[in-house]
């Protein structure tokens, strides 16, 4: 016989096979565990515009919706150019105009069943969308009711904060950060981080307080006011 040669112990009828020993799984190592259970976790960061996310009811539907379609494009996702700026500030400032010029319009049902839209005047309500004649018209509207829409001093408090708050909205986007102030500090960043939150209070309270009746253009509540 080979004494190099490989044995093969073969197990007869009857034998048993010997269990692993109980030393052998206690050889084996345990999985090592770890503290994350220990540790508290912090909670997810917020975004910035989430903060300010029931802001949005006190602004323009288009307005906000313009806003944050052309602000990546235009801020050119917070890596700025000197065009870059201009586009933004533009941007800016046509949407806070928007929230101005919007606050000073009505809509109402005429006497004809259909939906008007108008600007608030210091005379009376002003409709768009009226193509018809004077008589027409006098059909349609009441003069005297018209009379009741005209501008007052809450309009122009109401136009104030709208604006306030789109900038507070604005200026806590990232990438408008990144763009219009790129070598900001941390306490600058912070300040427009938070800003919201404070335009936010001051304006929900002059709202709560000083309610106004418009039903504007682009506003959720669209629900005109019946003649």
């Amino acid at each position: 016989m080979d004494p190099n040669g490989v044995r093969i112990q073969m197990l007869t009828a009857g034998q048993d096979v010997e269990p692993p020993s109980v030393q052998d799984d206690a050889t084996k190592k345990k999985p090592q565990q770890t503290d994350d259970a220990a540790t508290p976790k912090a909670p997810p960061a917020r975004p910035a515009l989430s903060s300010a996310s029931d802001l949005m009811k006190l602004l323009p539907t288009g307005t906000v919706l313009a806003f944050q379609a052309l602000a990546p494009s235009f801020s050119n996702h917070g890596v700025c150019h000197a065009a870059n700026r201009y586009l933004v500030l533009s941007l800016i400032g046509a949407c806070a105009v928007s929230c101005v010029l919007l606050s000073f319009t009505d809509s109402l049902v005429g006497r004809d069943g259909k939906l008007y839209h108008g600007a608030a005047t210091f005379w009376g309500f002003y409709p768009f969308n009226y193509t018809g004649t004077r008589e027409q018209r006098e059909a349609a509207f009441d003069d005297e009711d018209l009379s009741r829409f005209r501008v007052t001093a809450l309009d122009f408090v109401h136009a104030f904060f709208s604006a306030l708050v789109f900038l507070a909205v604005a200026l806590a986007d990232a990438s408008i950060q990144g763009c219009l102030f790129p070598d900001a500090g941390p306490d600058v960043r912070e300040l427009l981080v938070n800003l919201p939150l404070g335009a936010g209070f001051l304006s929900s309270m002059v709202f709560m307080i000083f309610p106004t009746t418009r039903k504007s253009i682009g506003y959720m509540d669209m629900a005109p006011h019946a003649q």
